[in-house]
């Protein structure tokens, strides 16, 4: 039910208005003043506002002026009231921040047909604001496991880097790759590889704390940001992740395949100011080492001068 806002002074056209309002479905809001209508426009989720050119404490002009400076989310559509016809009132009041207006006195056939236009507009900016939502959370995420990207889990890593030095705190850097994927590939298909994908991310993403960050670095490499984590406590997380691989054989279509992870991982702990870029390049100098002895292992590298 689509909540309307009448903002007017006089007393018999806010009730007519309101009764024919309230036939139609919506959920009404009187006020007699501007600054009334002003709280109501801050506290409720009002779709539409019907507001009088010519009221006390503040007038319709202002009123709208206010509500297009301080509040654009949820949008609001702005109908005035008035008696005035001319083109320069028309203009001043689609200036100051109305969408459209009425003239009294209120012919219901045209309230309605207006309404009926800013309900359409309202849900067409709904529309847009989803669309936008998901086009952002697309350019973030990586479409198979809805992990960070390669670009955005990077950007996250510099900025937790930088926090780590204001706060004197270290940050962890763990790479993982899936041992022998391309076999997987090869043996079985692409789709039971992507199987194999979704199902070690819902396992690594329930073996993380809320506030570290993972990512898809690669086609079949994750990276797991861990905050605060020196050395040892980087090499207990690894530890955990690499298991919750390993420990249950992975459903798929091709039916159920022993999978396992190599890791490798690295601390800032003793190079708070250590680039991200570097931190990674140990991190996957690690993981080279963890594949070189034997795979389904954690190997953590020291940072050098």
């Amino acid at each position: 039910m689509s909540k309307i806002l009448i903002a007017e002074d006089d007393l018999i056209t806010s009730k007519i208005i309101e009764r024919h309002l309230r036939e139609w479905g919506y959920r009404v809001f009187l006020e007699k003043n501007g600054e009334d209508a002003w709280r109501t426009l801050e506290q409720e989720n009002i779709q539409i506002a019907l507001l009088d050119w010519m009221m006390p404490k503040m007038d319709g002009l202002q009123l709208c002026r206010r509500v297009r400076a301080v509040r654009s989310d949820p949008y609001t559509y702005l109908i005035l009231l008035t008696a005035r016809a001319s083109t320069a009132d028309i203009v001043e009041g689609l200036n100051a921040g109305a969408d459209d207006y009425i003239t009294k006195p209120v012919e219901p056939a045209e309230l309605r047909a207006r309404l009926m236009t800013g309900i359409r507009i309202i849900e067409l900016e709904n529309r847009n604001k989803r669309l936008q939502k998901k086009l952002e959370k697309l350019a973030r995420e990586d479409s198979l496991t809805g992990f960070l990207n390669k670009k955005n889990i990077q950007e996250r890593l510099e900025e937790e880097l930088s926090r780590g030095r204001r706060e004197n705190r270290p940050v962890s850097a763990v790479l993982l790759d899936i041992d022998n994927f391309k076999l997987i590939n090869d043996t079985h298909g692409h789709s039971v590889g992507d199987q194999v994908i979704l199902e070690i991310a819902s396992r690594l993403r329930g073996s993380i704390r809320r506030h570290d960050h993972i990512g898809r670095f690669g086609g079949d490499e994750i990276l797991v940001l861990l905050w605060h984590a020196a050395t040892e406590p980087l090499r207990i997380v690894a530890e955990r992740l690499c298991r919750c691989v390993s420990q249950e054989p992975i459903p798929t279509d091709a039916g159920p395949l022993q999978v396992t992870v190599s890791v490798g991982g690295a601390s800032s702990e003793e190079h708070l100011d250590i680039p991200a870029q570097d931190l990674i390049k140990v991190s996957d100098q690690a993981l080279y080492d963890a594949k070189h002895r034997g795979r389904n292992r954690v190997e953590i590298r020291e940072i050098l001068e």
